[in-house]
């Protein structure tokens, strides 16, 4: 009956598909006049694969198919979901960065809810011995440490552990549209940075598993059965806006595409505005004597503990800058950090003591860079080598219209 229910449904998309999208063509380089889907919208691809199946879902807030959650839709449609693993913010994306998200039980679907973003990284034997395939299917935002690339590649690992296979459902990346910043240094390798990758390495989740499939970087250098399906409509040059914040202090593309720029400052004692509405749009300290803006972080849902909370920050205020304005720039801006950095009173306590800094910039040059007075172009220079490298490996594993 299940087989009979989903083989009704394929037939009702082709036919759909193909009286209302006589244009749609198969590519690995999609062309700019299809209308965009992501790999989840693209059920026809997929759920021939999972039909019949035992299966475990890695989902969030910002995994839909239309309006419905990805959870609710294939339940819908008879296919086996056995539990879902939650990320950093949990499974419906409200819970504060860092913040420990617990296990449970999603009320809606009475499937159980694995969080994988706590002491438990990483799926266990027994959590995946019903397992058949495990679907990923996140919103990410193309910058290093980012955490839910983190969460793929343990995930894969465990895959490849107990020959389960892996499927990421593809969307695009808003960040997409360039490649900058200083490649992580393996020594440095932590949960906000495992792979040896720029800041802003300019693929999606399915270009990126394939990259961290192919080249070794799982543990013992092993890989995982994986398949991606991909965005359809989509290059690199897709301007995208997001329908669903990606993680609470990401609410709008704005604070996404300075997100790369701005977090650096999360490993300083400077606010990016968590705990006020303008999250990675201002930055400030209480003690700073320029800059022309003043906010002030509360406590609120998504940043319970606010940097600096319920005292005022002097700083900067980029919300009103246009969106145009970074899709152009297509580089990190290191300007806010050197500037802040060089009219900042307090120099010797401007890094966090436990050096999160070096853990986001992926080592401890960036950091010395700053202290010595480096200027940007010295900086960026200092990156050209290891980006260079970057972009030649990174050519092996482009789904979609190369960058400019």
């Amino acid at each position: 009956m299940k087989t009979y229910h989903i083989s009704l449904l394929l037939l009702f998309i082709l036919l759909f598909n193909n009286c209302k999208q006589p244009q749609l063509v198969e590519s690995k380089k999609t062309s700019t006049n299809i209308a965009l889907k992501t790999g989840a919208e693209r059920l026809e691809k997929y759920l021939p694969v999972i039909k019949d199946k035992d299966i475990a879902l890695v989902v969030n807030q910002t995994s839909r198919v239309g309006e419905v959650h990805l959870a609710d839709t294939l339940i819908s449609l008879g296919i086996s979901v056995k539990k879902i693993f939650s990320p950093e913010h949990g499974f419906r994306g409200t819970a504060d960065a860092g913040e420990k998200v617990v296990d449970g039980v999603d009320e809606q679907t009475g499937v159980p809810i694995i969080s994988l973003y706590g002491k438990n990284r990483k799926p266990g034997k027994d959590q995946l011995a019903d397992i058949d395939w495990v679907l990923f299917d996140i919103q990410d935002v193309g910058v290093r440490f980012y955490t839910y690339i983190s969460t793929m590649h343990y995930v894969m690992d465990a895959c490849a552990e107990n020959n389960v296979a892996f499927m990421v459902l593809d969307r695009p990346n808003p960040n997409g549209h360039y490649v900058d910043g200083p490649v992580l240094d393996t020594a440095f390798r932590s949960f906000v940075g495992m792979h040896p990758v720029p800041v802003v390495h300019g693929m999606t989740l399915g270009e990126y598993a394939t990259m961290v499939n192919e080249e070794g970087w799982l543990s013992g250098g092993v890989s995982c059965r994986l398949k991606v399906i991909p965005c359809e409509g989509y290059t690199h040059e897709t301007v995208y806006e997001v329908p669903v914040k990606p993680s609470p202090n990401l609410p709008n593309n704005r604070a996404i595409y300075l997100y790369p720029s701005l977090c650096f400052f999360e490993g300083t004692v400077v606010s990016v505005g968590r705990g006020t509405n303008t999250q990675f749009q201002v930055y400030g300290h209480p003690d700073f004597s320029e800059g022309s803006y003043t906010f002030t972080p509360v406590s609120m849902d998504g940043a319970k503990y606010p940097k600096h909370e319920d005292l005022s920050c002097n700083g900067y205020n980029l919300s009103e800058i246009p969106d145009s304005i970074f899709q152009q720039k297509r580089a990190l801006n290191l300007t806010y950090l050197l500037s802040f950095y060089q009219s900042f009173p307090d120099k010797q306590n401007f890094f966090l003591a436990n050096l999160f800094f070096d853990k986001l910039a992926g080592g401890a040059v960036l950091r010395e860079q700053i202290i010595a007075g480096l200027p940007e172009a010295a900086i960026r220079e200092s990156w050209q080598p290891d980006l260079t490298h970057f972009k030649e490996m990174r050519k092996k594993y482009l789904i979609y219209q190369p960058l400019k």
